[in-house]
């Protein structure tokens, strides 16, 4: 199995992110030439920096998944950077803490943190999915894989709108997979589980990752390259038989009921 993405080109967003900048590194090593698409514009261009550095081929782009204009303007410079797409990982998403800390049940809900989640997560992708159907489909061949999470199969008592706007991601991967799948694209969706990335380790209290890790069913929560390694692989000829699935890369989490109501001690109560 080589897994090579020789040739091909791939836009990562979130791509400075911990998951992100693994994917784009895994896939430049695997012979892919990287559009590293985030916000944060000096995270892309450092790993941009790094990834010219080791021999592959890459640019940033700075993009904000809530702006139409912007994801559009992505699009128009991979092209005229590398005229052509073939690999599409939809990775980036509302996360940031002070997000998360309002991000609570729905009695708890603003409707702004709702709006705000769907227009990243969910809005954000589609406009993204929609743009590179429309390349993909002149040369009858592509691949899109979206980041969506296991929260998307589990309640849990917080994070309505995250899991909510993931969830619906799930749905939109399988409609285009079954839209565009004789056109020979292939959409996939990988579902993580809490990975262990420094910005996570970093903001979510230690208890709250115990429990996640308790709930786990290897002895380790997974890593960025656990995840990237899975979108790798979704994106390489090996798996050209695979399309409209979600999978679950969480260390068996969603495989069993777990003791989520634990989480409950960290929703305020009045």
């Amino acid at each position: 199995m080589t897994l090579s993405l020789d040739g091909r080109v791939a836009i990562v967003t979130g791509g400075a992110g911990g998951i992100g900048s693994e994917t784009c590194r895994i896939m430049a090593e695997r012979g892919a030439r990287i559009v590293v698409a985030d916000l944060n514009i000096d995270g892309a261009e450092t790993l941009r920096n790094d990834l010219v550095a080791a021999g592959h081929k890459a640019i940033a782009v700075q993009v904000d998944l809530s702006s139409e204009e912007q994801i559009q303007k992505m699009f128009a410079q991979t092209i005229a950077a590398f005229d052509q797409l073939d690999i599409l990982n939809n990775n980036a998403a509302l996360l940031s803490p002070e997000v998360a800390q309002n991000d609570g049940n729905i009695e708890m809900m603003d409707t702004a943190m709702w709006d705000a989640a769907f227009a990243v997560n969910t809005r954000g992708t589609m406009i993204c999915c929609r743009e590179a159907l429309k390349l993909m489909s002149t040369r009858k061949s592509g691949v899109i894989i979206n980041t969506a999470s296991n929260l998307a199969l589990q309640g849990n008592v917080i994070q309505a709108a995250y899991s909510a706007s993931k969830a619906a991601i799930i749905q939109m991967t399988r409609s285009i997979a079954t839209s565009h799948g004789k056109r020979g694209i292939r959409c996939n969706a990988v579902l993580p589980g809490l990975t262990g990335t420094q910005a996570a380790l970093s903001h979510l209290p230690p208890q709250l990752i115990d429990i996640v890790t308790e709930e786990t069913l290897t002895p380790y929560l997974g890593l960025p390259a656990d995840i990237a390694q899975l979108v790798a692989f979704l994106a390489a000829d090996e798996a050209r038989y695979i399309t409209g699935q979600a999978i679950a890369a969480d260390g068996g989490t969603s495989t069993h009921i777990p003791g989520f109501a634990k989480l409950s001690e960290f929703v305020s109560k009045e």
